[in-house]
């Protein structure tokens, strides 16, 4: 396999499963110096472990997005142990399939807190050391279909999502300027554990559940589809594609 990501230092957020699980592991096949985080302490050992049983270079910790403080540590350490951050992955999200008369306030709070602040927190935190390493530096958000259209049933993660992809693109036009890149992509359904939290009930409308589905029934991404496609837009190959949303939904939006 190339390695495109030699020498490079990478960060990944919720990298204690599913897509951050396969990103952190294409980035460190692929050369790169992997800082893996999640708040999910187990989980993030084991994508650890995995990494370095395969010969990659990885460094990790817990860490809760909804938290600046964690943060502000977590990208420290990242940036003392690999000398520097070349690209940042933000894939840390929560959701569930829910009535909007379920969610209260707290719901809606923390939902919101950690897939849209905790892209501003690693943004923040990361900025001064991406910018040092432009051009070539980059940004690669996860939204999802949530982000581009309405979804019944998911209220506040569709919210959430949706504020990810405007951030994407504000942050991709003011950067321009200084070389770093912003992307962002929008898978539609991944077959990861978050997908327990979305199943469908007898008490939701059908056919309001038919429409977020793929047109060739059953068609769901195996999160390494999706780290593929996120190794793509931060490599050099995907240089002059900066503030897409990119959608990986196997048609589900065409």
């Amino acid at each position: 396999m190339a390695e495109r990501f030699a020498g490079r230092v990478v960060f990944v957020t919720g990298a204690g499963s599913g897509i951050g699980r396969a990103t952190a592991a294409l980035f460190a096949a692929e050369g790169g110096k992997v800082f893996a985080v999640d708040v999910n302490g187990d989980g993030l050992m084991q994508t650890i472990d995995r990494i370095r049983v395969a010969g990659g270079a990885v460094e990790g910790g817990v860490c809760d997005v909804a938290d600046m403080a964690a943060v502000e540590a977590a990208v420290g350490n990242a940036v003392a142990t690999f000398a520097g951050l070349d690209v940042l992955v933000n894939v840390a999200g929560i959701g569930r399939f829910a009535r909007f008369e379920e969610i209260d306030e707290a719901e809606f709070r923390h939902t919101v807190d950690v897939n849209l602040g905790g892209v501003f927190r690693t943004v923040k935190a990361a900025l001064p050391h991406l910018l040092a390493r432009c051009p070539g530096a980059n940004i690669v958000n996860v939204g999802s279909t949530a982000s581009l259209r309405g979804n019944a049933y998911a209220a506040a993660y569709s919210a959430s999502k949706g504020a990810v992809a405007l951030l994407t693109r504000s942050l991709a036009l003011e950067f321009a300027s200084r070389d770093l890149r912003v992307n962002c992509v929008c898978p539609g359904g991944v077959k990861t554990p978050l997908g327990r939290f979305f199943l469908r009930r007898d008490d939701f409308e059908a056919h309001l559940i038919d429409y977020q589905a793929p047109p060739k029934v059953g068609h769901f991404a195996d999160p390494e589809d999706i780290a593929g496609i996120i190794a793509f837009l931060a490599s050099d190959a995907a240089r002059m594609v900066n503030g897409v949303t990119l959608l990986a939904d196997g048609g589900t939006l065409a």
